[in-house]
């Protein structure tokens, strides 16, 4: 695994080799500079010192003049003083290499020689002609000296700086390190959320992060929890029914009494059956759960198959069950999980069939329609289910969407959790559900998103 430490250390000290680096040769040229000018100056002062006239045709004996505070130039920075006279008679040359150009050009300049490049300082004195040289190296290397000798306490306290820069980077993430520390020791039931406050401003995302991942955790296992609990106690009622069943037909003493037991302890299992689907249902649809990907689904071509699966069971108990489609309406189509609004369309149906009496009437319908919301109009999908069947009083149609709440005059058989899954499945679809009344009955609207 790559290591944040480690990697920040070499970034920071390639970092700081670079701008050492760049330091040492902004420092070089501008010593350059400052060397050169110096120089300059210096060439200008010992021509300025030299005498205007020599009277002799030739003066080997002359030496030039020295500074109040000393030579000029040290002897190992080798310039050569050349002087001419009005009708070009050499008067004095200090040294015979390197060979200087014969004319001079007055001023400054520069001149490449077999000896490498030459700084030449020519100036006219009364009749004579003063020429001075010195070698561009020299200059080199006082600007390479002064260059070092600024960098040189900076290389010696390399290695502070660089002890300094671990300990600074392995303080900075002492937070990471806490944090880790802090979630490696929780196990599932420690799910309270991490300190904020005391946290860097750079360390504070992945700390709310981590924070809004263990409520989610949290409520998921509360959930979960929720569901055994409420799974336990619903199944316990029907068991203990089918056990005193059993024993009930173990007892039967007559062909008739053990032929009822049999159909009682037979609609037991269907119930238990039935209440187990329910179950099993509902946790394919509790968050957290897997989510297959949603596809577009055409709500009145699903709706004209569940009518037909159960028109049978519309038909034993005696209730007219149809299809309110438009035959000029195109299709009806949103982004969700077939499977799962079959379920969705199958509860619906079957809770209206449970509550009709016989002789009434359940309607399905799946349309699309334009709704107007904030001023701007948007195309929804409508399924709806309508019956004239008691309905549901306005004061528990919040309530019948609970798990396993049943409205006191419900029929026997269900398990209070069609509506529960109904929801559940809505929600997922980002859909919203509406209990309306249908006058006389009961309509549940649900409204999708148009695909």
């Amino acid at each position: 695994m790559r290591s944040i430490q480690r990697t920040l250390l070499w970034w920071l000290a390639l970092g700081l080799l670079a701008g050492i680096a760049i330091a040492t040769l902004l420092i070089y040229g501008q010593a350059r500079q400052e060397a050169n000018a110096l120089f300059d100056y210096q060439m200008k002062q010992v021509a300025a010192a030299l005498p205007s006239q020599f009277a002799n045709p030739v003066t080997p004996l002359f030496t030039p003049p020295e500074s109040p505070g000393g030579s000029l130039f040290h002897a190992d920075e080798d310039v050569v003083i050349h002087i001419w006279d009005g009708s070009g008679r050499s008067l004095y040359l200090s040294h015979t290499h390197p060979a200087l150009p014969p004319r001079a050009e007055l001023g400054f300049s520069n001149v490449r020689t077999d000896e490498g490049e030459w700084r030449i300082y020519s100036v006219q004195l009364g009749p004579a002609v003063v020429q001075i040289a010195q070698p561009m190296s020299a200059r080199s290397q006082v600007a390479a000296r002064m260059a070092l000798r600024t960098v040189a306490p900076l290389l010696l306290l390399l290695p502070l700086i660089g002890w300094v820069v671990w300990l600074a980077v392995g303080r900075g993430l002492r937070p990471l390190r806490e944090i880790a520390a802090g979630v490696r020791q929780r196990d599932i039931n420690a799910l309270a959320p991490l300190a904020v406050s005391s946290m860097p401003d750079e360390i504070a995302p992945l700390t709310e992060a981590l924070n809004q991942l263990l409520a989610r955790l949290s409520h998921a296992i509360d959930t979960q929890r929720a569901f055994v609990a409420d799974a336990a106690h619903a199944l316990r009622t029907p068991l203990a029914a089918l056990q005193l069943q059993a024993q009930l037909v173990e007892r039967a003493d007559t062909a008739g009494a053990r032929q009822e037991a049999v159909r009682k302890l037979r609609q037991g299992l269907e119930r238990l059956t039935h209440l187990v689907a329910q179950l099993l249902t509902l946790a394919r649809q509790e968050p957290g759960a897997a989510v297959p990907p949603h596809e577009p689904v055409d709500l009145r071509a699903l709706a004209q198959d569940v009518v037909a699966e159960m028109t049978q069971a519309a038909l034993d108990r005696e209730i007219d069950l149809g299809l309110d489609a438009d035959a000029d309406a195109g299709p009806a189509m949103v982004r969700g999980d077939a499977d799962a609004l079959r379920i969705l369309l199958t509860n619906l149906v079957d809770n209206a069939l449970r509550y009709v009496p016989a002789g009434g009437k359940v309607d399905v319908q799946a349309c699309r329609v334009k709704a107007v919301a904030a001023g701007a109009a948007a195309d929804t999908v409508q399924l709806v289910v309508r019956d004239d069947g008691p309905g549901i009083p306005a004061a528990e149609r919040a309530r019948v969407f609970d798990r396993f709440y049943r409205v006191p005059e419900a029929p026997t058989g269900g398990s209070g959790l069609g509506l529960a899954i109904v929801a559940e499945i809505a929600q997922s679809h980002g859909a919203r559900v509406a209990l309306e009344d249908a006058a006389p009955g009961l309509r549940v609207r649900v409204e999708f998103p148009a695909g």
